[in-house]
């Protein structure tokens, strides 16, 4: 299929945010389309990708029996001081990829067999997806796309991304201000992620499956329970229950381990407890949520 007019219009406009970028929450305001590099996400003109594979250990509708399509950004819009990928999102291991070799990224997935296409950490590359998404489309790409980021997501740029994002999968990482600008280092996280998730379940509304139990469409919420309660999931689970949906699937995860700079901080050099994690699922179900995929408990935790 040939691009359309609109699609033409709609990648314009993703690209006049590079200058001054606007993009995020940050509005750091530098000239990436002059390439300029030293904003909060240290990302110029062309995202660079640190990997792209099949991946067999996301949420069930997700990976299902063939695989998620994820394509791993190098650099991120937060700087979590627990970052279990930060060669990746900190250091910006990586490759620059023009939208044309995205789009051929995409392509050799869905050749592989990817029930899907999985961006993660995308926040800051939106512009660069739009653009790989109609090349892409113009040689019959035909997977869902996965929208898998931290969250922190201004509520403007995904606006752009109605009709393109099929799934929506952020985190929800923070009930607190004073506790996300200790550990990611953005104190008004919990309200612009609670404004992005509204936007999001606007989009796509809650998470439908097909048949076989595949994720085709809809808002899946990721939520890894920290240390001493930092995460906040009670207040996290209310918002979702009260002001989302309770039928939201949310992703209650256990695997938080001290990486990065968490190894050697007080707060979160440890992992979680089974009490800390039994709290977590209590305040889940207390909340009225049903929906979703527990972890196991963390095992070695006492």
């Amino acid at each position: 299929m040939a691009i359309t007019e609109n699609a033409r219009l709609l990648v314009d406009k993703a690209y006049n945010l590079l200058t001054p970028c606007t993009v995020c929450p940050h509005l750091c305001a530098v000239d990436r389309l002059a390439d300029e590099n030293y904003g909060e996400c240290r990302t110029g003109l062309m995202p660079k990708v640190s990997s792209a594979n099949l991946h067999f250990g996301e949420e069930p509708p997700v990976s299902g029996h063939s695989g998620s399509g994820t394509i791993f950004f190098a650099n991120c819009n937060l700087s979590c001081k627990y970052c279990q990928n930060y060669p990746i999102s900190q250091y910006g291991e990586g490759k620059p990829v023009s939208p044309e070799e995205l789009a051929n990224i995409m392509l050799r997935l869905q050749k592989r067999g990817a029930h899907n296409i999985n961006f993660v950490t995308p926040s800051h590359v939106v512009p660069q997806i739009i653009k790989a998404y109609f090349l892409a489309k113009e040689q019959d790409f035909d997977r869902p796309i996965v929208y898998n980021s931290s969250g922190y997501d201004s509520v403007e740029t995904l606006k752009l991304l109605e009709g393109i994002v099929d799934m929506y999968m952020p985190d929800m990482r923070y009930d607190d201000s004073v506790i996300s600008q200790e550990f990611s280092g953005v104190a008004d996280y919990p309200q612009v992620n609670r404004e992005a998730i509204k936007e999001m379940h606007r989009q796509v509304g809650d998470l439908q499956v097909d048949k076989d139990g595949i994720g085709v469409g809809g808002l899946l919420i990721r939520h890894l329970v920290l240390p001493h309660g930092f995460s906040g999931s009670e207040g996290i689970f209310k918002f979702v229950a009260e002001k989302i949906s309770k039928k939201t699937y949310i992703s209650l995860m256990s695997q938080y381990f001290p990486a990065y700079k968490a190894v050697e901080h007080p707060k979160l050099n440890r992992r979680i407890t089974r009490k800390e994690f039994k709290k977590a699922v209590d305040v889940y179900y207390n909340a009225g949520l049903s929906n979703g995929y527990i972890q196991p408990a963390p095992i070695g935790a006492f």
